[in-house]
């Protein structure tokens, strides 16, 4: 994505841009050691090699990057434009706040936000509380985004891991955003938020109107981390409260035995022992062998849906067994159960050899 290829259109944009970028410059210093940087590192680097081609001056280089925008030809090039920005703005704050803003329709700028937010809090989200009220969604996106907690890739901001709840009033304004990819943002936000203040936020989030079909999917994104932890008014709040009335005809994992790289199948026969029709959340429980005998646990969404009185509902989904760079796998029996509305309902197990 940050390529040699790409270099040369950020040079390309900066020669349209102005007369006064340094092509040659650029290039030279962009593409030493390009090949050894990871993705973030490549967006710095290009960053300050754009230092080098643009005018000292702040007043005359930010204009030269908003004007850069448009032929630009990848969301990450912009990235990498904004990140000049973040690292050389601030002594030009707002106007730096505001040439990030403009680049993020060509490439978010969540990361060149945050030494903003750093560096002084208050004047930073009140600036993105005028972006959240923007009639470009990639604003709106940015407001929130740029001030979540838990942002990932992204520097911390102190004030908001004191009190992650600072952008309170940006989540409000976009509560009933018409984009889907604003609305995203602001259920992750929430999130992000629920980890630290799941009681803030369920609070806020019983308060919102969900007769608004993108309030309502906010609500149910949002909630996701306390509904997988099985947190009563989590799922109250999107309709699944009180202990769900099925009777489990069957779970079953195949196959019994398998190893790393195999993939198992899980599937599940619930019977509806209820008058009325039922909201049922079903996730699937793992609890993973862990080295020195331990374990550790991780819930995956199944299915959510409606089930009628004495209907029967059969769900299934597989899943490969595999390491990541986040998880690693031990051999043993892997236990597994299955949740109805937070509720261990069944259990089944597997066994991963050890070996190839």
């Amino acid at each position: 994505m940050l390529g040699p290829a790409a270099l040369r259109a950020i040079a390309a944009a900066g020669v349209a841009a102005s007369p006064r970028f340094d092509r040659d410059r650029f290039l030279a210093a962009a593409g030493q050691g390009l090949e050894a940087l990871s993705i973030m590192q490549r967006v710095r680097h290009i960053a300050d090699a754009l230092q080098g081609a643009l005018p000292r001056d702040l007043a005359a280089a930010l204009p030269i990057l908003r004007a850069m925008g448009p032929h630009l030809t990848q969301g990450f090039q912009a990235v990498a434009v904004s990140e000049y920005a973040a690292r050389f703005g601030l002594p030009a704050f707002d106007e730096a706040l505001e040439t990030i803003a403009a680049l993020t329709r060509y490439g978010s700028g969540e990361f060149a936000v945050r030494p903003f937010l750093a560096a002084d809090p208050a004047r930073s989200l009140a600036r993105m509380q005028d972006w959240a009220r923007h009639e470009d969604a990639h604003r709106r996106r940015l407001a929130s985004e740029g001030s979540r907690p838990r942002l990932p890739w992204a520097g911390r901001v102190p004030a908001l891991q004191a009190d992650p709840t600072l952008a309170a009033p940006i989540l409000e304004a976009l509560k009933a955003d018409p984009s889907p990819y604003v609305r995203r943002s602001v259920a992750n936000h929430l999130n992000d938020i629920s980890r630290e203040r799941p009681g803030w936020v369920l609070d806020r989030l019983a308060q919102w109107d969900q007769q608004d079909p993108g309030t309502r999917w906010i609500v149910r994104h949002a909630l996701r981390s306390l509904i997988k932890a099985g947190d009563t008014r989590a799922l109250a709040l999107i309709g699944a409260g009180g202990a769900p009335q099925v009777e489990m005809l069957d779970f079953s994992i195949t196959p019994e035995t398998l190893t790393l790289g195999g993939r198992i199948t899980l599937r599940a026969e619930l019977l509806s022992r209820a008058d009325t029709p039922q909201k049922l959340v079903v996730d699937y429980r793992i609890h993973y062998v862990r080295a020195g005998g331990r374990s550790g646990a991780k819930v995956f969404k199944l299915r959510t849906f409606l089930l009628a009185p004495g209907a029967q509902a059969s769900l299934a989904t597989g899943q490969e067994i595999r390491d990541f760079s986040t998880r690693r796998h031990c051999p043993g029996q892997h236990r597994v159960e299955l949740l109805v509305n937070g509720q261990a309902m069944a259990q089944a197990s597997f066994a991963l050899l050890a070996g190839a």
